[in-house]
């Protein structure tokens, strides 16, 4: 007998996991459910093409929808990027529960935006988590966890394909454990008392202080460069947009004008931060930039 999946999903992370479980004759994915705010059309054309029902759009802790997926008598449940939390009633609908494929290291890194996060705070590695589901927000025992590197030469892209990739096999994994009984839990808590959470990130977020040190701006600006929206300065009224910076070997610390631009480079321009300077580069800009202007 096949071993029935629920899968609520959205985005590369999704489709890859998908491609992985579909070639398993063992599983079968008894309907996809998509986020209802981002209109995913590869997940649809999945449902297409292997004859899977597509629930969409769904308030997935509403009576009738609960009655509904009650009929298809889940094993479980699996959540790939799905953005609705799981309320009580839904947590019992599967036989084995409700899984969750986390791109963070938790009990740390439970919330949002985890890997611009990690870049942002200097982190040298970052994890990735299969973990179940309960009424918390990223609380459930983990079954599966993994640390990857991170280098100075990585961005907030390089880590989204190592994540895309690596959270498709570490959930297909974790779903083999479950299924032939030998899958483990382990309590966050064991791990740490408390962990810590994340906070989503919104607009506004992207503006640079120049009153940090070039180390923190050089973090800041890879953690959210392409496709993210980009660290975003001005001068005077006229939005700057950098895309990648370069922290200088052996510069030394001095007083200075914070944000002020020192010289031209081949690349960009070098910037005077709270210790040193940084240079920018892959610059988008709605004024001419030049050396003496301050970036604020």
């Amino acid at each position: 007998m096949k071993f029935k999946i629920g899968y609520f999903a959205d985005g590369p992370w999704s489709h890859l996991a998908f491609e992985k479980l579909i070639q398993d004759e063992t599983l079968s994915i008894q309907f996809i459910v998509p986020r209802s705010d981002t209109n995913d059309q590869t997940l649809k054309q999945f449902s297409e093409k292997y004859s899977i029902d597509y629930i969409f759009p769904a308030n997935i802790n509403t009576v009738d929808f609960i009655e509904m997926v009650k009929q298809y008598d889940c094993d479980l449940f699996v959540s790939m990027s799905f953005n609705q939390i799981f309320r009580t009633d839904i947590l019992s609908v599967p036989k084995l529960g409700v899984i969750n494929c986390h791109a963070g290291k938790l009990p740390f890194y439970k919330g949002r935006n985890i890997l611009n996060w990690a870049l942002i705070n200097d982190e040298i590695e970052f994890g990735i988590t299969v973990h179940y589901v309960d009424t918390g927000i990223d609380t459930g025992d983990i079954i599966n966890q993994k640390s990857y590197p991170i280098s100075d030469d990585d961005t907030y892209n390089s880590l989204l394909e190592i994540a895309y990739k690596e959270c498709s096999s570490i959930l297909y994994d974790s779903i083999k454990e479950i299924q032939t009984g030998i899958s483990k839990r382990i309590k966050q808590d064991t791990i740490h008392s408390v962990g810590f959470y994340c906070g989503r990130r919104g607009i506004g977020d992207e503006i640079i202080n120049w009153n940090q040190s070039s180390r923190m701006i050089f973090n800041f600006i890879r953690a959210i460069s392409k496709p993210g929206p980009m660290a975003t300065t001005f001068i005077g009224e006229k939005k700057v947009q950098i895309n990648k910076s370069k922290l200088i070997s052996d510069a030394p610390e001095y007083i200075g004008t914070v944000g002020q631009l020192l010289a031209k480079t081949s690349d960009g321009f070098l910037v005077k931060t709270t210790d040193s300077f940084i240079e920018i580069s892959e610059i988008y800009s709605e004024v001419k930039l030049k050396v003496g202007d301050k970036l604020i």
